[in-house]
């Protein structure tokens, strides 16, 4: 049968569960959630056959709920492992009972083709490809879905670098005329999947409210809905995000989508995961999605220099790039870090008149470092490798001076530019005695109170916790590419509810 005459909501939220109560429960709570289009998993089921009962049961209660009946076998990276001929008859049964989709594997469909016009009285059919070990060139898989009737297709595969996300992203534009659901999966997928809806997808799927995900790389419906409102992107959305490895933990995200709804803005900011060696490999990308803009944090901050067509003066002195946008065709860099650390600092002193130790020598400490300097502090910088900071130190004119010696001075300012401390090591601490700062200046925002601050607090200096830094950099590459003022107290809002 065609797929359904009323159209299908954008985001169908996966259900997983080994018993049938434990389905029946977290369906009951996605529909009361607002959440009317779900897959049942009746492959995760100890007793497959016993979901019938659960799908007539919600189709009562619910009339307007909407049920994707999926039973993947085992050869196909599902739990079912009876028969093809049990398979096709418990989604039969599936659909009789009120589900108005069902999925079936091409593996399987391709031997009971003859059998699926029978199957598709009772539901629309989907048939599905999956690839869980790469992104392959997608026409051969694509030609073989095709050779099935059904009412719609659904190809997804497994991203490991960006290029594999772009060769989804523009597959699926060019497929518009045909009723597709296709997407990468992986943490590197993820915009894929946010994005699948605005290139032309019927839908896309979501991990539930409580429970985990069907699949590798699942979004929370939630954050599908409440952070990327991914059902409300066009194709004229603007694309911003952050690169980084690792990306997970970044708030990113929540600040930007937070700020640019405020300001009715129409785009979507986006993590995106990118190893040292994807770098090239990611420009590429940007440039064809196209990406309007992007966040630049560890380990690119320095090697995404030599990817920009022109660099702000600071951001070059500096040798560090953290904001990234294009305009008139060219790729546009400047360092919002400095900004980031100089404004909290003037809250509570004089910097030009201030002792400052400086810990790090990577991408935000560089920038520090030059802000610093520029403002008249006399800078100290430390860390663990002493070779790469005599080269930070070096450069601005800074003491070098290793952590042991440095731990036994004094200074106005410490000023924390490593990741030490931050999630998920949280209990690690560059300074775990005597903490040598009046001031101390965590950079790091995740989590919000460090052990660095705690010991500092704890001795009577004057913190300034990362999420101070965080937000006047974030503010300051919103004002980059929106070209308007933003929106602090709303962002200030996004990050503490993150965090």
């Amino acid at each position: 049968m065609p797929l359904p005459a009323k159209s299908l909501p954008r985001i169908c939220v996966a259900l997983g569960f080994p018993d049938a109560q434990a389905l029946l429960r977290a369906a009951e709570r996605e529909y009361r959630d607002g959440n009317t289009f779900l897959e049942f998993r009746l492959d995760c089921l100890d007793e497959p056959a016993s979901a019938i009962a659960i799908i007539e049961r919600l189709r009562r209660r619910h009339p307007d709920v909407r049920i994707l009946a999926t039973c993947r076998h085992h050869l196909n990276r599902g739990g079912f492992t009876g028969s093809v001929d049990q398979q096709l008859s418990i989604l039969r049964n599936a659909a009789s009972a009120g589900a108005e989709l069902i999925d079936l594997e091409v593996e399987h469909a391709e031997p009971l083709k003859k059998r699926l016009p029978e199957l598709r009285q009772h539901a629309s059919l989907i048939v599905s490809y999956h690839n869980f070990e790469s992104t392959p060139a997608l026409m051969a898989p694509w030609r073989r879905l095709r050779r099935i009737d059904a009412d719609a297709y659904k190809l997804v595969t497994t991203a490991r670098k960006p290029g594999d996300n772009l060769r989804m992203c523009e597959f699926v534009r060019a497929q518009r005329e045909v009723p597709l659901i296709a997407f990468a999966m992986g943490e590197q997928g993820l915009s894929t999947r946010v994005l699948s809806l605005s290139a032309g997808c019927l839908f896309t799927y979501a991990s539930p409210i409580e429970g985990q995900g069907t699949a590798p790389g699942q979004i929370p419906v939630k954050s599908m809905r409440s952070l990327y409102r991914a059902d409300k992107l066009s194709k004229h959305s603007r694309v911003y995000g952050v690169i980084a490895d690792p990306v997970a933990h970044s708030k990113s995200p929540q600040i930007h989508n937070r700020a640019f709804h405020a300001r009715r803005i129409d785009a979507v900011y986006l993590p995106f995961l990118v190893s040292s060696a994807q770098l090239g490999d990611w420009m590429k990308f940007a440039a064809e999605l196209p990406v309007a803009g992007f966040s630049v944090t560890i380990p690119h901050k320095q090697k995404i220099v030599r990817y920009l067509d022109v660099i702000e003066p600071l951001a070059r002195r500096i040798g560090a790039v953290n904001t990234v946008w294009r305009r008139a065709g060219k790729w546009r860099g400047t360092n919002t870090d400095v900004a980031g650390v100089l404004k909290p600092l003037e809250r509570h002193l004089r910097i030009s008149r201030a002792k400052v130790l400086l810990a790090g020598y990577g991408g935000a400490a560089r920038a520090a470092a030059f802000g610093l300097k520029d403002a008249g502090a006399e800078l100290t910088i430390t860390g663990r490798d002493l070779a790469r900071g005599q080269i930070l130190a070096k450069a601005v004119g800074a003491e070098m001076k290793p952590i042991s010696e440095a731990s036994k001075g004094t200074y106005d300012v410490l000023v924390n530019a490593t990741p030490v401390g931050m999630y998920p090591k949280t209990d690690a601490c560059l300074f775990m005695d005597r903490i040598p700062g009046g001031v101390v200046f965590d950079m790091v925002y995740n989590p919000r109170e460090t052990v660095l601050i705690r010991k500092a607090r704890e001795q009577g200096a004057t913190v300034i916790c990362g999420h101070e830094m965080f937000l006047e950099q974030a503010a300051q590459q919103f004002e980059t590419w929106a070209g308007e003022s933003a929106p602090r107290s709303i962002m200030c809002e996004a990050l503490s509810a993150a965090i």
